[in-house]
């Protein structure tokens, strides 16, 4: 069997970077999410974000749960939109004993402070936002200005 070194040709530098991606992440402990160095994102960001528009509004859904709604900040400025709180850790309320007697043999949810923040388009009205949050989604809706949006223009005879 070849090995894949003798398959590709010289200078293909992305290749080559890929490759380090792969092996790094391999080293740190797995597949991080990211399929590729080129790949847009945040590996383990919290909360994970959905953002998309239509032609009335801009939709941001962060998956948040557990999360008391009171605790999320939502504020915008300078056209940048910021999820911003905190998630307390358990005290000990899933397992049995104390929780000095316990051992964590997995740890995966996040704890502590987060932040994220998007960029609003230059149509977004940031004086109009509307947040909601149900069963662990936070969905924030920014609706588009009357002014960027298509509208049917009159046209009048000549006479």
């Amino acid at each position: 069997m070849l090995f894949p070194s003798m398959l590709r040709t010289s200078g293909d530098w992305f290749a080559d970077f890929e490759q380090l991606y792969d092996r790094m992440d391999e080293l740190l402990g797995g597949r991080s999410g990211i399929s590729s160095i080129r790949a847009v994102g945040r590996a383990g960001a919290f909360p994970a974000l959905n953002v998309g528009s239509s032609s009335e509004a801009v939709e941001i859904y962060a998956f948040a749960p557990g999360i008391d709604p009171k605790s999320i900040d939502v504020s915008v400025e300078k056209g940048l939109l910021a999820i911003a709180g905190e998630r307390q850790a358990q005290d000990g309320k899933a397992g049995a004993g104390k929780p000095e007697e316990r051992t964590a043999y997995a740890n995966e949810r996040f704890t502590g402070r987060f932040r994220r923040v998007v960029a609003l388009s230059d149509d977004a009205d940031p004086g109009r936002v509307e947040a909601t949050y149900r069963n662990g989604v936070l969905k924030i809706v920014v609706p588009k200005r009357e002014s960027s949006k298509p509208r049917q223009i009159q046209i009048s005879s000549g006479s």
